[in-house]
């Protein structure tokens, strides 16, 4: 008989009643200070990570080779006999090809390795799927298939107060993200499903049109669908809950989720002020 163990990391922005639920395993992502490194979500707070950020160089690492190894055998231990592991985007972080080749070294484990190609609940949203089809005893290759084709129903947008950290981190050009700024332009971003990158949605000047264009995309996106929305942010909460308002009142919108500030690793990248959206469309 099938023992399925769900596994994702800290970038997914599950919170403890949702991990402690579904008993969702969670690799941790590192934090690296110039002076020592904290493990994302466990020993370190994002309120920290937002206090920091502006005069201190802060990194961000993936999860050990070790801790990777120790859980697996960890599981093997309680008797699983497959695993599945959700992961931030490719496109983001080498945490996928790295829980890969971890998995090689585990072969009394039955590992299949999901690439979210997003990031937060968009990563969310698909290991709580598994979970919930796990806890159901659906076999393991339904449960593959079935996340795996839950990534066409899933979208995800955010906007940023400024694009200095995404700059900083390198996940857009030097560049193109310094003349933005000069001139205030403030791209809606999302995550390609194609390389699981973040691509430019919409470029628009200021704060205020930038969230009301993250708005007209649910709209659009909602349009003629049934969608769940999860709304994020990072020390943005007052306008983040104006915005969760104004998406409840969006036609085809049947739930709103608000959550508390992303990850930490996610923070080192984006900086303060990210208002972002999750849609989940449900099935045809």
């Amino acid at each position: 008989m099938e023992k399925i163990a769900i596994v994702t990391d800290t970038a997914a922005d599950l919170d403890k009643e949702t991990i402690r639920e579904y008993g969702i395993r969670v690799l941790p992502f590192r934090i690296i200070y110039p002076d020592r490194e904290y493990r994302d979500g466990v020993d370190i707070t994002s309120e920290k990570i937002y206090a920091d950020i502006p005069t201190i160089h802060v990194k961000s690492s993936l999860p050990s080779m070790e801790e990777m190894d120790e859980l697996f055998t960890g599981l093997v231990d309680e008797g699983y006999t497959h695993t599945i592991v959700v992961t931030l985007s490719s496109g983001l972080s080498g945490i996928y090809n790295g829980v890969r080749l971890a998995a090689e070294r585990h072969p009394d484990l039955i590992i299949h390795v999901e690439d979210s190609r997003s990031i937060s609940m968009g990563e969310g949203v698909l290991a709580i799927e598994a979970a919930r089809l796990a806890r159901q005893q659906v076999p393991f290759e339904e449960i593959v298939e079935r996340v795996g084709s839950m990534k066409e129903r899933v979208k995800l947008f955010f906007v940023v107060e400024t694009l200095e950290y995404l700059i900083r981190g390198g996940r857009i050009g030097r560049v193109a993200g310094s003349l933005a700024e000069m001139m205030n332009v403030k791209p809606v971003i999302g995550s390609s499903l194609t390389d699981g990158k973040y691509e430019t949605v919409a470029r628009v000047r200021g704060r205020r049109k930038s969230i009301e264009r993250l708005l007209s995309l649910v709209q659009e996106t909602a349009q003629g669908h049934r969608c769940k929305a999860y709304i994020l942010h990072g020390n943005a909460r007052e306008e983040m809950q104006a915005f969760a308002d104004q998406v409840q009142k969006v036609a085809g919108i049947t739930e709103v989720v608000t959550g508390d500030n992303i990850t930490p690793v996610a923070g080192v990248h984006s900086g303060p002020g990210l208002i972002g959206v999750v849609l989940v469309r449900e099935e045809d």
